[in-house]
């Protein structure tokens, strides 16, 4: 069995942290091990900077957003994913692309600045492999759960445009699968475990 990196990304309400936590389940079930990791968050540093990012009350500008989060990022990338890096199945809830998606495509931060961020702290790693979870435009921000934070204030017009950004960002990513949102739980569970088994090469 291969030792890949997994991430799930999608806009807030689209159901990546649900599915993750259902491959996490599946994982435990079959008794493999795996790293579940979320973003920012993490390591106990990065928790405690994603407090202060998502805070309600926070008044932080975008430029200081964008530098935290690559932040909390270097913490989980030294502690956490080098680490265990080809020792265990690593799964991420945001990564990259959710930086790219929402600071650029979102707050029109300069692409190449955020690019060269995440390069001087990644270098080469990549992720395997790429769950993207989409949600048809008419139920943008119906889904949002758990306790609210300050992305829940922009408005379904930000987050259309974060939704092209990822879609955008990924167009070329071989590597990926698309889930629409807008399917049953039970259909993209099935559909997400299936793809979950051929990339680890995970035999019922």
């Amino acid at each position: 069995m291969y030792k890949k990196v997994i991430v799930f990304e999608g806009i807030d309400g689209s159901g990546k942290t649900f599915h993750l936590n259902q491959v996490s389940k599946y994982l435990s079930k079959k008794k493999i091990k795996f790293l579940k990791i979320r973003e920012p968050g993490g390591t106990k540093n990065s928790e405690t900077i994603r407090n202060i990012i998502l805070n309600k009350k926070s008044t932080l500008k975008k430029k200081t957003d964008l530098l935290l989060y690559l932040a909390a990022r270097n913490e989980n990338y030294e502690n956490l994913i080098k680490p265990n890096f080809n020792k265990k199945i690593i799964l991420i809830d945001r990564f990259t692309d959710s930086t790219m998606a929402y600071q650029h495509y979102g707050f029109d931060i300069n692409k190449k600045i955020i690019r060269d961020l995440n390069n001087y702290i990644l270098g080469n790693f990549k992720p395997n492999f790429t769950f993207f979870h989409f949600v048809p435009p008419k139920y943008i921000k119906k889904n949002i759960s758990g306790k609210k934070n300050k992305y829940d204030k922009f408005n379904k017009n930000f987050y259309y445009k974060v939704q092209k950004g990822f879609l955008n960002i990924l167009k070329n990513n071989k590597n990926k699968l698309i889930i629409d949102s807008s399917k049953t739980k039970k259909f993209n569970i099935e559909k997400v475990k299936d793809k979950i088994n051929k990339v680890l090469n995970i035999n019922e």
